[in-house]
């Protein structure tokens, strides 16, 4: 080989090489919060159709993403993936979603009072997600405890000690239901009704999946979940059930790309096979058994429940996205220091309330049952009141904070504030409820159920 041919082929080689390498370098990132069962199909289907585009999925909690993107740790990352729409929205507030043009899908502009996708065109609704209850049958059946059919009946005393959810600071999921039911009732009431539901809680679990395990292994029976979910403990225990309450809550799943996101083209490509004929129809799959935005994924004698006329509580009045994000870690804030971090002493003063007002039936003692009636009052009573959201500045600039790491001046003041509310409401009803004992032994109650008679509710 003369030096010219040689020179020629070296070219060739370090060239043809670099080019090869650059075919393999197209990438996506995405961040889920969805589990493998979910994105996997999602990831071979797309490499089926893009084979030189590579799909790296990171999951993490939809709480731990936002927090994760707001503080700039996300560089790599081109999409969020996640079912809360408050999350979404923000992030859409802080300015870190890119604009995205609406995919042609055939789905209403709204489904069950909710927009598809956001307005302003930064995150597209790609599924619709059911919000409610999922339920070991052998474990209530064994218990005689009945299937619940509202929120509300998850405040009823039969269910104390049955019930798991996951925090809302910790689960997308989760907190999208506890602000859900604040619009729904209005702050003080929806607080109110959160309160009662945390005295009847089992355990308050890390992750969204930990409450469909617990609840397939019989560590409770009713969890308080998303219906995609409802079979991702089974696996490990008995078959759930999944019910959708009266007050029926869908929300759509969304997709967004990022602002900062270093494969826009990728990520665009990823969205639109999400949204495509072809990944519209994987939803449907029984591996994923998703509600897909798209009619036409639907068999001609399926009537999907999100698109039937449900007059439920929260179809009533549209959820507002916007509203949810601008109060998001005080929500957060709120039910950890009220439900998580109290929960025994939350579980026992709820219990001795629910245990002396099934006493007043037969031992009727008109100043007990004021006593009793100011106890609940101080349960119910959320740390910041109604009126102190007219302000809602003053709240925005919350952030989450891990335990242990220095909190913001402005924010641990109402942090510090908020503790010494609750603090200050379960001193009140325990003593309501020392003196509502001592009122209902004279009127010749045993009172032997939890040291109640010796005042130790």
């Amino acid at each position: 080989m003369n030096r010219r041919a040689l020179c020629l082929w070296l070219v060739i080689l370090i060239f043809g090489w670099q080019s090869a390498g650059q075919a393999q370098t197209r990438s996506v990132q995405i961040v889920t919060s969805f589990p493998p069962s979910f994105f996997e199909p999602f990831r071979t289907a797309f490499r089926a159709r893009y084979p030189d585009i590579l799909v790296e999925v990171v999951q993490r909690k939809t709480t731990a993403a936002v927090a994760d993107i707001h503080a700039g740790k996300r560089h790599d990352t081109d999409l969020l993936w996640a079912s809360a729409p408050d999350a979404f929205e923000l992030l859409k507030q802080a300015g870190l979603l890119a604009q995205l043009q609406p995919r042609a899908t055939g789905a209403p502009e709204t489904m069950a009072g909710y927009s598809v996708n956001d307005p302003a065109g930064r995150y597209l609704g790609f599924a619709i997600s059911g919000y409610g209850l999922v339920y070991n049958p052998h474990y209530l059946a064994a218990r005689g405890l009945p299937v619940p059919r509202n929120w509300a009946d998850l405040a009823a005393p039969a269910y104390a000690g049955h019930i798991g959810l996951t925090s809302p600071a910790r689960s997308g999921t989760a907190h999208l239901m506890v602000e859900a039911l604040l619009q729904s009732l209005g702050w003080e009431r929806g607080w109110a009704l959160w309160s009662a539901i945390g005295g009847n809680l089992a355990t308050i679990t890390a992750r969204s999946f930990g409450v469909t395990t617990g609840v397939a292994r019989g560590r409770f029976g009713i969890g308080i979940s998303i219906d995609f979910l409802t079979e991702a403990g089974s696996a490990e225990g008995e078959a759930n059930r999944f019910v959708l309450p009266e007050e029926t809550l869908f929300a759509p799943a969304n997709i967004a790309r990022l602002a900062t996101s270093p494969n826009p083209k990728e990520a665009e490509l990823f969205i639109d096979f999400v949204l495509s004929s072809e990944g519209q129809k994987l939803l449907r799959e029984p591996r994923i058994g998703r509600l897909a935005v798209s009619p036409a994924a639907y068999g001609p004698d399926e009537t999907p429940p999100h698109l039937s006329e449900t007059a439920g509580l929260f179809n009533k009045a549209r959820f507002d996205a916007a509203l949810s994000a601008g109060r998001y870690e005080l929500v957060n804030i709120v039910f950890d220091e009220w439900i998580t971090f109290r929960r025994a002493e939350h579980a026992r003063l709820w219990r001795g309330l629910q245990v002396m007002e099934a006493a007043l039936l037969s031992h009727p003692d008109e100043q007990a049952a004021h006593l009793l009636t100011q106890a609940r009052a101080s349960l119910t009573r959320p740390p910041i009141a109604a009126a102190e959201l007219e302000r809602p500045e003053r709240f925005r600039k919350l952030v989450r904070v891990p335990r242990g790491l220095a909190v913001p001046e402005e924010q641990s003041r109402i942090e510090t504030g908020i503790r010494s509310v609750i603090a200050t409401n379960a001193t009140e009803a325990a003593a309501s409820l020392r003196q509502a004992a001592e009122r209902l032994v004279a009127a010749g109650w045993a009172g032997t159920e939890g040291g109640l008679a010796e005042g130790r509710p």
